[in-house]
């Protein structure tokens, strides 16, 4: 009893360990306590993977898909959160966040998931501030049928929620490269992730190019022919950077320079913002402007403001008398975020594990993703066609003998012997005799059955054609080819974010002058060797015989009819770049002199070839270009207009082809090709669509085997006879044999 008082009474002090400082190493502490949270972070949270969603995007569009929300109509927001709240146990303002920058009224996606109705804030807007959930409408874009449509066909795998309660998917089948059409913005513990836009017909096309000929993902030359540049929502124009391009291309990282669009308004004397880059908004652009003025940087602004509305975003900055407007934005771009920094880092989750991948990696690894898509789908359908097959042999065993299948089931004395006796009768097994068992009395005919026995044979080759798919690569590749052909025709747009081919120290060493040259009607003439002339209709009269250098010849000439002193003149180059000059800046010449040596007078490229000259007072018209492959370009001249006196741009014409002739016209013309073979066709422009790149391949107007276009003309009524003979509607065509000759050139 002594023994067990005292040790009740042992004070605190005296028990093991009581009191005790045991040292612990900080890493250790740091690896129990915070790596597992940085490594949800990183892999369930902040990080998107390969079918382009991060998990909270993904239980959001699920949620709604399952609400039925891809076909129906439009329902209150705060439902969707909390349906979603299902798979994503977080606050209903996070939930509700993450729809709002899904959506097509936030203006973030190039592409939006989420149909909106109401008020979801604008990207391009600091202060401006959703509306509440309670509010606010949404549904699915029609995109996301491309997303769900093979969710139900053991596409993907399933996982349980977080409570058991339900499953929710991995990933989400995807028929197009997701991952680099919308930009992903995700901040970890020590990493981060930002992926910016590109145009989903150019991505479509870019995959389609690497999953023919894998061997050009090492070859960034080829992807950037056809994934120009990113393409933002917002608009803009990338400040063209072809190295620093490749380098983001192949590496993941790197950086784009975007600038703000304007214009001028001479009524008022203010200059209006109309898109500005993704990285800023409208107040910190107004804020950092605000800043230069009181501090004395700016004198030439008197205002500035906001003036945004349902139209779109319009930023007006009000102008003191006398200011040169483009002059003043070249400063803008300088000291404010009209010009900013858009930095890439294509980091995202493979296989659960953080990788920073190139475009072409990128691409690489959502084709095996949608390949394992695609072969899981005919499986999981051929599997169901199997199935089917399986029930409807065994129907046909009862087409033998209907009568007897009735008298076995009716003298049946319990209901649990009715498949067994079915079984034992015809051969069957149980699947199929349960199958039997439940046909209703009233489809146990001759002309039911036959009926369901005939898909037997359309079931058979099905199977086997889904079998032969399953095992060739190539087969499976066009069926994914094919998907993305069809997505990019029906959801493909024009680019948003045009593209500046020039360089910061152009733009900052240009100054807008006024036009000074007298206007006066002129001849322009240009040679084959690239010789020109501009010649006045008095001096033009008084002698008309030309002096050429032997062997040369006078290809252009632009009557003083349409020509004029103040024309801009644009000489095409055989490296795909155009040097711009003035007709004014040319001294006027006699005919009996050579002319000016344009090559020289431009300071073109020793090994440069001049191809072709086109002379525009307003660039209202448009240039249509052919070229030996049979291809026809149709470029607006208003892609060659450049805010600033730029003489050089590149990427102006496609080089893939030698260029046969190119034209200036105004409306839609007809034109008459001839190939070297000797097949002639007539056809109008107007079957050939725009296009705002200036380097465009063009589309096939001659199809031509083991030939070549040999000449181009404009259409002239008498020039050939029969002409509606070779006049088509449809491109391409192959022309028709005739031994005319029109004296093409």
């Amino acid at each position: 009893m002594k023994k067990k008082s005292e040790k009740k009474n042992i004070p605190a002090a005296h028990i093991e360990g009581a009191g005790e400082i045991n040292e612990k190493n900080i890493v250790e502490t740091l690896e129990e306590n915070y790596m597992p949270y940085a490594m949800s972070v990183i892999v369930s949270r902040a990080l998107p993977e390969i079918d382009g969603f991060k998990p909270s995007h993904r239980k959001l569009l699920y949620t709604m898909y399952k609400m039925g929300l891809l076909t129906g109509s439009r329902t209150k927001s705060a439902n969707i959160v909390g349906q979603t709240m299902r798979l994503n146990p977080h606050g209903d303002s996070a939930i509700y966040e993450t729809m709002v920058r899904l959506a097509r009224g936030n203006e973030s996606l190039l592409h939006p998931y989420v149909d909106s109705k109401g008020n979801f804030s604008k990207a391009y807007s600091r202060d401006m501030a959703y509306a509440a959930s309670r509010y606010t409408e949404a549904k699915l874009e029609s995109l996301c049928v491309e997303i769900f449509s093979e969710i139900e066909r053991d596409t993907v795998d399933f996982i349980p929620n977080y409570d058991n309660s339900t499953t929710e998917p991995v990933l989400l089948p995807a028929k197009f490269p997701s991952v680099l059409v919308n930009s992903n913005i995700g901040i970890a513990v020590s990493m981060a992730s930002n992926i910016c836009p590109f145009n989903l017909a150019e991505v479509c096309k870019t995959t389609e190019l690497l999953m023919k000929n894998p061997e050009l993902a090492m070859d960034t030359g080829e992807i950037i022919n056809t994934l120009k540049a990113p393409d933002f929502p917002g608009g803009g124009s990338i400040i063209y950077d072809e190295e620093e391009l490749k380098r983001i291309y192949e590496t993941g990282r790197g950086s784009v320079k975007i600038r703000s669009k304007y214009k001028y308004d001479k009524t008022e004397n203010c200059i209006e913002v109309i898109e500005i880059p993704p990285t800023t908004t409208v107040e910190a652009i107004i804020d950092k402007i605000v800043e230069h003025v009181k501090t004395g940087k700016i004198k030439e602004i008197n205002d500035t403001r906001d003036e945004t509305d349902l139209s779109g975003l319009k930023l007006t900055i009000d102008l003191k008398r006398g200011t040169d407007p483009d002059a003043l934005m070249q400063k803008l771009f300088r000291i404010t975020t009209l010009q900013d920094t858009f930095s890439c880092n294509f980091n995202l989750l493979i296989s659960g594990n953080p990788r920073v991948l190139g475009v072409a990696e990128i691409l690489g690894e959502w084709a095996i993703f949608r390949t394992q898509c695609v072969k899981r789908r005919i499986r999981f359908e051929m599997n169901k066609k199997k199935e089917k097959l399986h029930l409807l042999l065994g129907l046909s065993k009862i087409l033998l003998d209907i009568d007897k299948a009735v008298k076995i089931i009716r003298e049946t004395d319990e209901e649990n012997e009715v498949v067994p006796n079915l079984m034992i009768g015809f051969g069957i097994d149980e699947v199929q005799a349960d199958y039997v068992a439940e046909i209703k009395l009233r489809h146990i005919n001759r002309e039911y059955i036959v009926k369901r026995t005939e898909e037997i044979e359309d079931l058979k080759k099905a199977i086997i054609e889904a079998e032969e798919i399953l095992g060739s690569e190539t087969k499976i590749k066009k069926l994914i080819i094919n998907d993305l052909r069809e997505i990019a025709a029906k959801y493909g747009k024009e680019r948003r974010t045009d593209i500046i081919y020039t360089t910061d120290e152009e733009f900052a060493s240009i100054t807008v002058a006024e036009e000074t040259a007298p206007e006066y009607p002129v001849n322009l003439f240009l040679t084959e060797e690239g010789y020109f002339k501009k010649i006045t209709p008095q001096s033009l009269r008084m002698s008309s015989e030309h002096k050429l250098k032997e062997g040369d010849r006078i290809v252009t000439h632009i009557p003083s009819e349409i020509g004029n002193n103040r024309d801009e003149l644009l000489f095409f180059t055989d490296k795909g770049v155009v040097y711009k000059s003035r007709a004014s800046e040319f001294d006027d010449l006699k005919a009996s002199v050579m002319g000016d040596y344009i090559p020289s007078k431009l300071e073109f490229d020793d090994d440069e070839k001049l191809l072709s000259m086109v002379a525009t007072a307003d660039y209202s018209e448009t240039v249509v270009s052919f070229f030996k492959n049979g291809k026809c370009a149709k470029v607006p001249l208003s892609s060659f207009i450049t805010k600033t006196k730029r003489k050089k741009l590149a990427n102006s014409l496609n080089i893939d082809s030698p260029l046969i002739a190119m034209f200036k016209i105004t409306g839609d013309h007809e034109f008459v090709l001839k190939s070297e073979a000797g097949k002639i066709t007539i056809f109008s422009s107007a079957l050939i669509l725009p296009k705002s790149t200036r380097d465009t391949q063009g589309v096939q107007v001659m199809r031509l085997t083991k030939t070549t276009l040999e000449s181009a003309v404009l259409y002239e009524d008498g020039i050939i006879r029969a002409a509606d003979k070779f006049r088509t509607k449809t491109i391409p065509v192959a022309g028709v044999v005739s031994s005319v000759q029109l004296g093409l050139s």
